[in-house]
């Protein structure tokens, strides 16, 4: 059926972490409205850190979020340390390496499997996905079974950490339990391959808009911590200057910032990674690329979870060498390192799994002063609106359930982390 007025009103999007609503609004062909409006009440964690000692900060902001517990307070930990003049040692270094592969793995593969491969697989969430296809839901829980204990050996547990701190660590894992990561991830390099494969068999959505994409670089490694601020339309700012590049302002139908660089919009996710950093991949990482048929400078949004798919590759054997380089260097007892100062201003940068992430915080005298938080989800809202901006018009001769689908699934695929909770996707035509 041909559809050339509709309207798309969807309380509230399923299979994304918080509430949305998708409104689309076409009369007689024309695209009178095409919105992303974000409903959730603002949780103002900055004002909760006002006042309080500068080591609560990682604490308190991992609860922002169940998913990207580690990356928040990897964040929250680089930004007090650059404000205190605080240098964390190698092996602190390596271990918080480790521990953001934890959960790149851990995010990705609920992305990729839970959340998104129901879309292609014909059913409408995993409950039903684990009886028609339970070799491929009991491949995605060993894999995110072994990225929690990853999590867990390093800093005491996977959602909302305890063993991160300032300056270093309060737990270390034992070589024993090195040893047995070493031997599981080796072991998972067959689900891995299994997952290339599924995802080279998807008929990903064929849909393109060149936009701006932004991630951190660095020269040495495909960068998940710290590194410089890089576009792919060229310029590159030190983290310290996120303002310059995130440029957040409000819109009247969402209670979360929108962002904006040198375009209107820009994304942030894995796809910007791999269009940034794609040759800093591992070797096995680019060879999943090429052969599920993503290249740099891919613009389709849709792509995103295969990025994500990449990205799993990358991590397990990355993870792989980071755990060799640990216990060859013989994990050692370390005190945190103590600060350089008590006052200070400090931004940290992560790129979490649904993209880059900011901490900014001032502390005068050890306590917290201000500070400011752009979240990943909230950076690429722009950018999603643009893309169904440019898709509707192009889906306007399909079926009501495919425009559906279609739109669903544009949302899903920046894999949007609105808050911490998933809920039911309805869609209704008026």
């Amino acid at each position: 059926m041909t559809v050339k007025t509709v309207k798309v009103d969807v309380h509230h999007l399923t299979r994304v972490e918080g509430h949305g609503n998708i409104v689309v609004d076409v009369q007689k062909g024309e695209l009178k409205q095409c919105e992303l409006q974000i409903v959730e009440t603002p949780r103002f964690f900055e004002a909760m850190l006002r006042g309080r000692p500068y080591g609560d900060s990682s604490t308190i902001t991992s609860r922002i979020c169940g998913i990207c517990a580690v990356g928040h307070a990897t964040t929250s930990l680089r930004a007090t340390e650059t404000a205190l003049g605080i240098e964390p040692t190698q092996q602190t270094v390596l271990l918080r390496k480790l521990n953001f592969y934890g959960e790149i793995l851990d995010s990705h593969i609920l992305h990729a499997y839970m959340l998104i491969a129901p879309d292609f697989l014909g059913v409408g969430s995993v409950i039903p996905l684990a009886k028609s296809a339970p070799d491929v839901v009991l491949r995605a829980l060993r894999m995110k079974k072994l990225s929690g204990d990853l999590c867990a050996a390093i800093c005491g547990r996977h959602t909302h950490p305890i063993a991160m701190t300032v300056g270093g660590f309060t737990h270390f894992p034992t070589t024993e339990e090195l040893y047995s990561l070493r031997a599981r991830l080796e072991a998972m390099l067959t689900d891995v391959t299994a997952t290339v494969e599924l995802y080279q068999t998807l008929p990903i959505p064929d849909f393109e808009r060149d936009t701006e994409y932004i991630a951190l670089r660095k020269d040495s490694e495909y960068s998940f911590i710290d590194g410089t601020i890089a576009s792919t339309d060229g310029g590159t700012w030190p983290v310290s200057q996120y303002r310059d590049v995130t440029n957040e302002y409000l819109v009247p139908h969402s209670s979360a910032k929108h962002a904006a660089n040198q375009r209107q919009s820009y994304m942030v996710g894995a796809l910007a990674r791999f269009n940034v950093n794609h040759d800093k991949l591992h070797p096995q990482a680019r060879a999943a690329a090429d052969a599920m048929g993503l290249k740099p400078g891919c613009t389709n949004p849709y792509m995103n979870t295969v990025a994500q798919v990449v990205e799993i590759a990358h991590a397990t054997y990355d993870s792989i060498t980071l755990i060799d380089k640990l216990l060859e260097r013989g994990i050692q007892w370390e005190e945190p390192v103590a600060p350089a100062r008590l006052s200070g201003e400090g931004t940290g940068a992560c790129e979490v799994p649904r993209g880059i992430l900011f901490h900014n915080y001032v502390i005068e005298e050890g306590y917290v002063v201000g500070a400011n938080c752009i979240i990943p989800t909230g950076q690429n809202l722009a950018n999603i609106e643009a893309d169904m901006r440019a898709l509707v018009p192009q889906i306007l001769d399909r079926s009501r359930e495919d425009i559906t689908l279609a739109l669903e699934m544009l949302v899903r695929a920046y894999d949007p982390c609105i808050s911490c909770s998933t809920h039911m996707l309805n869609v209704a035509f008026e």
